[in-house]
């Protein structure tokens, strides 16, 4: 990007008590203003001064692993500032997104169904009050796609268990509440799994390895509508010495003090390998248990095999999991060949990453040659088709799905955008919780070779999440809020955000029943025991490794599964 002369400025920041003037050009701007700031490589600080989420949130200082203890978090510490972005903190939820969040199942239904004549009324009914049984918590990823015929609709990329966005999500007046989405998960989903359990058995716990915003949010709460002790706790793959511990399925917690704590109940927000810290079977309870994360929550071969599932079940309903095509359990060697399939344009992931790490989007030989040459721990991929512009996307069986992306700003520059829908359920089935958006870094192109130094995942990587100095940190400045000034660019309607909701639920539903399958009654004596009347649930199914490795044969997976 050129500088353009003319702009010369001169910055006086005394608002913000800083006594600096700088006097240079300034770069334009692929936003809306007419110039940024943020494009000066010596003032990003004041950038950063200026609007908390402009830049990338620097990480924060990992503590000594083998050092950590849990902390007991009161009633009465929730502070918005502390779980939300300032950003979020003064936005105001756009109407249209307030209307759609207050509908109700039998609003949507109504709607979807209308809209869909296709789609049998009662099937979808009976999907919407579907109570889980193990993915109570979830979020999906959606791409707006059109077709060459310009028939829309929402695709699932995938769906995650322990979902972030909480903190991006700006508070609904009608609820009349300041702890937003956070005391809806915990009241409706987590406080009601607790019902009828013994509080002698033990306290409360948050326990995470990623996104303190939202796990102390959690945790302050529960804390506040528990009037309980409830502890935060940080579980790290690497360290040699956690304050999270598991003794006879009970977890158990190191406070500074060194004492340990038994939990009845835990919030996991665990998301890096979640199976090699979490035992399948736990007298504690656990939101979500980590078979939903090996069902499907953190693997995407399962999940594509799930949704194959679902789709299987529902035929002739109207309704199916859209996803774009998928090849499972790929090797490494395969892969040049499957991507020729699809016309040269595919995406390669490791199918248990997560926060867009794994991900490999290929359009070209020098893509695919940086693909091939490097290591990866696991044994097998997926292959999926790729959703770009029209000229370059994947030829699947389907035919083309390229993304409708953002509404073009003053440059007339589209770019990638996906969507993040929040749901959790209980007895009474789904609700939705939180809605965020997020863009790529560079404009779409029309064609490829109109600029070659821009890479396809600068194009279609929305992922906020970057590691830093072997530390996760946010690119907050491509986060789109629900609110008046951003849902605008997202160019969708409440119409879409109900089609959104919809294969959410599905992709929840098919994951579910998957780790369900999995969970195979446990009906030998020897195994079983006498029942254990505190916690009646522990051992009544156990994880059958045998089912799993004929759908996902992927030694190293298998051998860091805890049990």
């Amino acid at each position: 990007m050129q500088s353009n002369p003319s702009k010369i400025n001169t910055l006086h920041l005394d608002a913000l008590a800083l006594p600096i003037s700088i006097d240079v050009p300034l770069d334009d701007s692929d936003t809306e203003s007419e110039c940024s700031l943020v494009s000066l490589p010596a003032a990003k600080f004041l950038a950063k001064a200026a609007d908390p989420v402009g830049l990338p949130e620097k990480p924060k200082k990992k503590k000594n692993l083998g050092e950590l203890f849990a902390k007991r978090v009161g009633s009465g510490e929730f502070e918005a500032e502390k779980h939300f972005y300032p950003r979020v903190l003064n936005a105001h939820i756009h109407p249209l997104v307030s209307s759609f969040l207050t509908l109700g199942n039998e609003r949507i239904l109504a709607r979807y169904t209308h809209l869909n004549p296709q789609v049998n009324f009662d099937v979808l009914k009976n999907l919407l009050d579907y109570k889980p049984k193990y993915f109570r918590w979830a979020g999906s990823d959606l791409f707006n796609v059109t077709t060459s015929s310009g028939q829309r609709q929402m695709i699932i990329v995938e769906t995650n268990s322990c979902p972030s966005g909480q903190k991006s999500m700006p508070l609904l007046s009608e609820l009349g509440d300041d702890h937003g989405g956070y005391g809806v998960v915990v009241d409706s989903t987590f406080l009601q799994m607790l019902d009828g359990v013994d509080k002698s058995l033990g306290d409360l716990a948050v326990v995470y390895d990623k996104n303190p915003m939202e796990a102390s949010g959690y945790a302050a709460v529960m804390a506040e509508h528990t009037k309980e002790k409830v502890w935060l706790a940080e579980f790290y793959d690497e360290d040699p010495n956690p304050p999270v511990r598991w003794v006879d399925g009970v977890m158990e917690i190191r406070d500074k003090s060194n004492e340990w704590h038994a939990i009845r109940a835990c919030f996991r927000y665990v998301t890096q390998k979640p199976w090699n810290r979490f035992p399948l079977n736990t007298r504690t309870i656990v939101l979500n248990n980590v078979v939903s994360c090996l069902a499907g929550g953190r693997n995407k071969m399962m999940a594509a095999r799930a949704y194959d599932f679902l789709n299987a079940e529902l035929d002739g309903s109207g309704l199916a999991v859209r996803m774009p095509e998928t090849i499972r359990n790929v090797t490494k060697s395969e892969i040049p060949l499957w991507l020729d399939s699809m016309g040269g344009h595919a995406v390669l992931k490791v199918p248990y990453s997560n926060a867009g790490q794994g991900v490999y989007t290929i359009t070209n030989k020098e893509e695919l040659r940086e693909f091939m040459e490097a290591d990866h721990h696991y044994d097998k991929f997926i292959v999926q088709s790729l959703v770009g512009n029209a000229s370059w996307s994947s030829i699947t069986r389907a035919g083309k799905f390229y993304h409708v992306g953002t509404i073009p700003n003053k440059k007339n520059h589209t770019f990638v955008s996906d969507l993040r829908v929040m749901v959790c359920a209980n007895d009474g089935g789904f609700r939705p919780v939180a809605i965020y958006a997020r863009r790529a870094r560079m404009p779409l192109l029309r064609h490829l070779e109109d600029d070659p130094s821009i890479t396809s995942w600068e194009m279609l990587g929305t992922n906020l999440s970057v590691k830093v100095e072997d530390e996760w940190t946010t690119e907050a400045q491509r986060l789109l809020l629900m609110d008046r000034k951003d849902f605008n660019q997202l160019g969708i309607g409440i119409d879409d955000l109900i089609d959104a909701y919809i294969q959410t639920v599905l992709s929840v539903i098919a994951i579910d029943k998957m780790a369900q399958r999995l969970m195979k009654e446990n009906t030998s004596p020897d195994e079983m025991g006498a029942k254990d009347k505190q916690y009646p649930w522990f051992n009544q199914s156990m994880f059958d490794f045998e089912l799993f490795e004929a759908l996902n044969p992927d030694i190293a997976l298998l051998q860091e599964i805890y049990h």
